[in-house]
């Protein structure tokens, strides 16, 4: 997901006229500011305006404002556990250019390791996982009885896109992203819609979401094809949102961060119509993203309560469509494995991976050399596996002890 920044030149008169408003910045956020580049998005920035911006996008009002999600009354503790050695762990975060590392088993934390001069207490943005976070609220609102089924069409809960390529299109085929509406989402493609999308000039008194999405043709027939689409989940966003009657971010405060023991304030940025933008940009500490993989282990059961329909992750994290790569699926708005696991992912290296076979939850914010592209990407899902490697070498030796001592005592 792209963000327009604004040029420094426009932004002089704030910088001048608007001195007031600058002074309250700290001084991390005004060499943020220094750093920005003039006229060009978050795709065109280098490594170290990247590294710079992506923790204090929310701090940034000339960029992107931005709703607030405060931290929850009880946080859920997250207990140290015993410390996991990974061979070439330094080693790793270098090459991916990790900010933050948080990596919990059985409930405990195992590793947390930070760079680039990020901490525990900062907030690092989120890109694409703010999708499942979206996705989850879908769940929510159905629990609350807000959206009576996913074969619900989309535009009965968004009336403007009525006409459109998106009549006849239902919430598990957006959810699935397999609407047959077209959509180019190439990131290195300046004439790309996810570029496009950006800049156009909304219809008055329409979302700025909805109004660009309802121009969009058909490709092929709703549920056919698998078609990566971050503005569709966008549009899960309005959807959820005119269905419970609240903003996105209140919703997501209600439903997931407060029950859930989120211990930091949040912030989702906005888009050009003052609507929380669903398929990104959600700011958070890494270990609540590591928070939001426990809440998935538990089913969205907190304390006996209920918040999601009690098969919603069974359905949402298993593949439901096949994306051309061995392994992989998609489910709803999550990646997920064929041996179980699934995985919230992000530009530049954001990601939650979930396996719940071994009730592991990785969660990482980085910087990487290319959106998506590059050596990193494998690099990590390699990581993945040495992790869940050492867990299992580990329940070995622990097995084979109690195999031992059992023998030992039998002998007596």
């Amino acid at each position: 997901m792209r963000l327009r920044t604004l040029a420094l030149a426009s932004a002089g008169c704030l910088l001048t006229g608007g001195a007031l408003w600058y002074s309250t910045l700290d001084a991390e956020t005004r060499g943020v500011l220094r750093a920005f580049p003039t006229d060009r998005d978050v795709l065109s920035w280098s490594q170290s305006q990247r590294e710079a911006a992506f923790r204090a996008l929310d701090r940034l009002p000339i960029l992107a404002k931005a709703s607030r999600i405060t931290p929850s009354p009880t946080p859920l503790a997250l207990p140290a556990g015993a410390p996991l050695e990974i061979p070439g762990l330094d080693i790793y975060m270098k090459e991916q250019n990790t900010a933050g590392l948080v990596i919990v088993q059985d409930g405990k934390v195992r590793v947390e390791r930070y760079g680039l001069g990020f901490s525990a207490t900062g907030r690092w943005t989120s890109f694409s996982v703010a999708k499942s976070f979206t996705s989850t609220l879908v769940g929510a609102a159905i629990q609350d009885g807000f959206i009576r089924s996913l074969d619900d069409t989309v535009s009965r809960y968004i009336p403007n896109l009525r006409g459109s390529a998106y009549d006849g299109v239902s919430i598990r085929q957006l959810l699935m992203m397999t609407s047959g509406v077209r959509w180019n989402e190439d990131y290195e493609d300046p004439e790309a819609d996810v570029a496009k999308f950006n800049n156009a000039k909304p219809t008055k008194g329409m979302d700025a979401t909805v109004s660009y999405m309802r121009t969009l043709p058909r490709a092929h027939e709703p549920g056919t094809v698998w078609h990566y689409n971050t503005g569709e989940t966008n549009l899960i966003g309005v959807l959820v949102s005119s269905a419970v009657g609240k903003p996105l971010a209140r919703y997501l405060e209600e439903k997931l961060w407060h029950p859930a023991g989120m211990e930091a304030e949040a912030t989702w940025l906005l888009g050009k119509t003052g609507h929380e933008i669903a398929g990104c940009c959600i700011q958070a500490s890494t270990r609540d993203y590591a928070r939001m993989g426990l809440f998935v282990l538990a089913n969205g059961n907190v304390g006996g309560r209920q918040i999601v329909p009690a098969d919603w992750f069974a359905q949402a994290t298993v593949k439901h469509q096949e994306i051309g790569e061995p392994g992989r699926g998609y489910g709803y708005q999550w990646w997920t494995y064929d041996d179980g696991a699934v995985a919230a992912q992000g530009i530049y290296g954001q990601g939650i991976y979930i396996d719940p076979a071994r009730r592991l939850v990785i969660a990482t914010n980085s910087n990487w050399t290319r959106a998506s592209l590059g050596p990193e990407p494998e690099r990590r899902e390699q990581f993945y596996q040495q992790v869940r490697a050492l867990i299992d070498a580990e329940a070995g030796a622990s097995a084979d002890g109690r195999a031992d001592m059992t023998t030992r005592l039998s002998r007596r």
